[in-house]
This record gives C-alpha cells, sequence and structure tokens, in this order.
C-alpha cells in the first residue's frame, strides 16, 4: 500500500464517527421520535429533534475536516 492510499489515524477517527453518527441519524432517531410522538410526548420531541439537528451540525463539520484530511 503506498502512503497516498494509507489512511492516517486522524482521518480514521473521523470516518468512524461519521458511520456511528450516520447510523444515529438516519436510523435510531427517527424511532426515538416517532415513540415520543406516539407517547404524546412533546417536549421530548422537541428534545430528538434538537439532538438530531446537533449531530446533522457535528457531521458537516467532520466532513469539512475530513475534506481537509483527505487533500493534504
Amino acid at each position: 500500500m503506498s502512503s497516498t492510499t494509507e489512511l492516517t489515524d486522524t482521518a480514521y477517527d473521523i470516518l468512524k464517527v461519521l458511520g456511528k453518527d450516520a447510523d444515529f441519524l438516519y436510523d435510531t432517531i427517527e424511532t426515538y421520535i416517532k415513540d415520543a410522538q406516539k407517547s404524546n410526548k412533546s417536549e421530548l420531541v422537541e428534545i430528538w429533534q434538537t439532538i438530531k439537528n446537533d449531530r446533522k451540525r457535528h457531521m458537516h463539520m467532520l466532513k469539512d475536516a475530513l475534506e481537509k484530511e483527505i487533500h493534504r
């Protein structure tokens, strides 16, 4: 494997977190929101929505960081 195709520790870290956040955002959290909606817990729905929005923002930050890592 040439040095240009090796994954740095920092790029690996970013990819790992992006994968976990993607699973959470596009699978898990929707279930939590639906459960809170079914239970008529609007405050909890809002909390989950806030967490979802924060995680999306964090994912965008990590995506930008990964692009910088790759293009060094």
